[in-house]
C-alpha cells in the first residue's frame, strides 16, 4: 500500500472559510503576518516564528485581519504525535524562510526533504539513556563477608560500588528484594551459622561477625528468618 506523500507549501490567509478538520496532521510556521487559529475551540494567535501542530481530527478554522502568510506541512507522518502542539520554535525560523524560499522557486529537492528535516528541527531528539552501573553482587559479598567485624553502614556499602547510598539502597530492594541492612544481617547470620557449624565458640562467631556481645549473635540465630 503507498503511503501519501507529505505535501509542503506556503499559504496566505485572510477571511474565514469555516471550521474544518484533516485526515492528517497540519504543521503551520508563521512567515508574515497575524494569523487568528482556533483548534477545538481552543484560540492562539500565530505570528512570524510561531508554530503549532494540529493533530487528524481536531476541527479549526482560520483568520486573519491582513493577509499572513504561514509555511504549512500536511503531513501522514505518525511521528508528529509526539511533537509539542505548541512550541516556540524562533530557532525553526531559519530553516521555515529556507522551506519557504524553496516552495516559492519550486526547487524539487527542498521541497522534497523540507518535511523530514522539519520534523527532525521540530521533535528535540531522545535524550539518551545513560547505562545503569552493574553492581558485581558476588564481589560484594566477598567483600562485606572479609570485612564483617567493622560496623558496616549502608554509606560503606554504597561507597563500595560507587552509587550514593539512595541510588544503592533502591539497586539493592529492586536486584536482591531486601534493605541494604536486611541484606548485610543476612550475609553476617549465614556467616555466622557457618562458624558455629565448625565448633567455634559463640564469642568467637560474635567477634568475627561484627556481633556486639555473645548473647546478641544467639539472640540473631533464633530469631525466625525474614525478622
Amino acid at each position: 500500500m503507498k503511503h501519501p506523500t507529505d505535501a509542503l507549501s506556503v499559504r496566505c490567509y485572510g477571511a474565514s472559510h469555516g471550521s474544518h478538520a484533516h485526515e492528517h496532521f497540519q504543521i503551520l510556521l508563521g512567515l508574515d503576518g497575524v494569523l487568528d487559529l482556533e483548534v477545538d475551540g481552543r484560540g492562539r494567535r500565530i505570528a512570524a516564528g510561531d508554530g503549532v501542530v494540529i493533530v487528524p481530527g481536531d476541527r479549526h478554522d482560520f483568520e486573519a485581519a491582513s493577509a499572513a502568510r504561514c509555511l504549512v506541512l500536511d503531513s501522514h507522518d505518525a511521528r508528529w504525535q509526539h511533537a509539542p502542539h505548541n512550541p516556540k520554535p524562533r530557532a525553526l525560523a531559519p530553516l521555515a524562510s529556507y522551506l519557504a524560499a524553496a516552495c516559492d522557486s519550486a526547487l524539487p529537492r527542498a521541497r522534497l526533504l523540507g518535511p523530514a528535516l522539519l520534523l527532525e528541527a521540530w521533535v528535540p531528539p531522545a535524550m539518551p539513556q545513560r547505562a545503569r552501573r552493574a553492581i558485581d553482587w558476588t564481589a560484594l559479598t566477598d567483600w562485606a563477608t572479609t570485612h564483617s567485624r567493622e560496623p558496616l553502614q549502608v554509606d560503606d556499602l554504597a561507597a563500595r560500588v560507587h552509587l550514593s547510598a539512595a541510588h544503592f539502597t533502591a539497586r539493592c530492594r529492586e536486584e536482591q528484594g531486601q534493605s541494604p541492612m536486611a541484606w548485610l544481617r543476612d550475609l553476617r547470620l549465614t556467616a555466622a551459622r557457618r562458624f558455629r557449624s565448625q565448633g567455634l565458640p559463640v564469642a568467637e562467631v560474635a567477634r568475627r561477625t561484627g556481633y556486639r556481645s555473645p548473647s546478641a549473635l544467639t539472640a540473631a540465630l533464633r530469631r525466625p528468618a525474614g525478622r
